[in-house]
């Protein structure tokens, strides 16, 4: 499928879903806690929909509710089922490979075919050092983990993905010894690091911080039951926030931002460095835009799914803006400084891929073109903005909306999009 995009204005408001990463280790640590643990405000999506179906396969019960889930039964106290399909979600895979070797069993583990494409080595390696029997298919899934894990001494590179250490992190508390932790190489994302933390001690464990992103100490505890109220999106929130720059100040967004760590947080930061004033306001954003923007430099090591709603900005750009230090985005669910790059050349973009990034200049002729999204959620938003902004575009792959943001061409339509599926 395809949808037609053309140029639009967009007013009113909407509210920010909520966050997906939150969600997923709210809904992992709930699981791990049970007696009747609870998450609110969850976002149910494909990925955070595979996290639920993961730990129920792991032993959980989880019993769903409008916007919440509640979990009586916690991980290992019910029926195991062997076979995990993670879908198209890399948090999913690699947390729940981590906690089924807390467990004597084998546990398959795969996903669709973008997931058989990302690296899960570096997690499977650790694994086996603390006593896991691991198996992969060249490194990446489908793969197949048998414990039972001790605990005790692992190192792990940190330069590929923070979710192997988050993984590592939530099982440790578990283990008969507990886990030292050593980061090798400089870890990126280090932000969602952060929120795994953050996460376990809502939930009654505490992670000591040696040196931070570099090595941590979690000694044997169990997760306690609590109450989870998940945060709005800032992931989501920036590709809003792009859409409100290019697209119609007259929309603004509505959402509790709560006082959780996000990384992609920073993208208030960059538009307002943009030349975008933004005003937060009883739980409403809103932002006043100026004719052109400044352009810059920006390193985002530490938040790269802001790579696709930042590119896009260089439309209404009068100076370049280059994109640094990120080339871990080429791992996310596409290749996405190439996808980024070869797309909005097709809008006239001059683009300079760089290995670790890229330098978007602006120019003075846009032209509507058909956008190949290869079924990346986030790219496919990103395109659709753009296509927003420069009138007679298709985008494709709209069904990978699921991923993140289910109702996103609904809620663009109610604001003014004038966007159709074909």
């Amino acid at each position: 499928m395809n949808c037609k995009v053309e140029k639009s204005e967009l007013s009113g408001s909407l509210v920010c879903p909520p966050n997906k990463s939150y969600t997923h280790r709210a809904i992992f640590l709930a699981s791990l806690a049970g007696k009747g643990s609870k998450v609110e405000n969850v976002l149910f999506s494909a990925d955070t929909v595979a996290t639920m179906e993961a730990c129920k396969n792991l032993g959980a019960q989880i019993q769903r509710k409008e916007s919440s889930i509640l979990v009586p039964i916690p991980i290992g106290g019910g029926k195991f089922v062997p076979e995990i399909n993670a879908e198209n979600s890399g948090t999913t895979i690699r947390i729940a490979s981590a906690i089924a070797s807390l467990f004597d069993h084998t546990t398959t583990l795969t996903g669709d075919d973008s997931l058989q494409k990302r690296p899960m080595q570096p997690l499977l390696d650790a694994l086996e050092s603390i006593g896991a029997k691991c198996s992969s298919t060249d490194g990446k899934p489908p793969i197949k983990v048998q414990g039972k894990i001790l605990g005790g001494d692992v190192t792990i590179p940190g330069n590929l993905s923070s979710q192997f250490i988050s993984a590592l992190l939530i099982c440790a508390p578990l283990t008969e010894k507990g886990l030292n932790i050593v980061i090798e190489d400089n870890l990126v994302s280090k932000p969602y690091l952060d929120a795994t933390i953050a996460t376990m001690r809502k939930y009654g464990v505490s992670v000591q911080t040696l040196i931070p992103y570099k090595r941590y100490n979690i000694s044997p505890q169990i997760y306690k039951e609590t109450t989870f109220i998940v945060p709005i999106d800032f992931s989501s929130l920036a590709l809003l926030l792009s859409a409100s720059v290019l697209c119609g100040e007259k929309f603004s967004i509505k959402g509790n931002i709560g006082n959780l760590p996000q990384g992609d947080e920073v993208f208030i930061d960059i538009i307002e460095q943009l030349g975008v004033k933004v005003s937060i306001q009883d739980e409403n954003i809103a932002i006043e835009t100026p004719e052109k923007l400044n352009g810059g430099r920006f390193d985002l090591s530490n938040s790269p799914d802001l790579l696709p709603p930042l590119s896009i900005l260089v439309l209404k750009s009068s100076n370049p803006i280059e994109i640094v230090n990120v080339k871990h985005a080429r791992l996310k669910e596409t290749d996405r400084i190439a996808i980024v790059a070869r797309e909005l050349t097709k809008l006239g973009i001059k683009v300079e891929e760089k290995d670790d990034g890229m330098i978007l200049h602006p120019v003075d002729n846009l032209k509507g073109a058909s956008l190949n999204s290869e079924n990346d959620h986030r790219l496919f938003m990103a395109f659709c903005i753009a296509g927003m902004f420069v009138g007679d575009c298709t985008v494709s792959d709209p069904e990978s909306v699921k991923v993140s943001y289910p109702n996103f061409i609904e809620e663009m339509r109610k604001l003014g999009a004038k966007i159709s599926v074909q």
